[in-house]
């Protein structure tokens, strides 16, 4: 299984879809990176993720897929497991 990092806030609607999203993949491992009480946490995920300021950011084996919407649209796609089981 892939190593699976998400940076989060405890109160996003989003981050907990795409952490639902991911557990139902298979997703056991889940290293989540809490921004909210983590100024350095934060910057490092705007500098990893080119920029992006909202939450969730979600990288697969230190690959950016983006947010909530984006894992969704790979998931759709059939990417997603095919990325998990890399």
């Amino acid at each position: 299984m892939s190593k699976v990092t998400m940076y989060y806030k405890t109160t996003c609607p989003y981050c907990m879809r795409a952490e639902k999203l991911l557990k139902e993949r298979g997703v056991t491992d889940l290293e989540k990176i809490n921004i909210e009480t983590n100024r350095e946490a934060r910057a490092e995920m705007i500098e990893r993720s080119s920029g992006r300021t909202t939450v969730p950011q979600i990288f697969i084996n230190g690959i950016h897929v983006g947010g909530c919407d984006d894992i969704h649209a790979l998931d759709a796609e059939g990417k997603l497991v095919s990325m998990l089981s890399a």
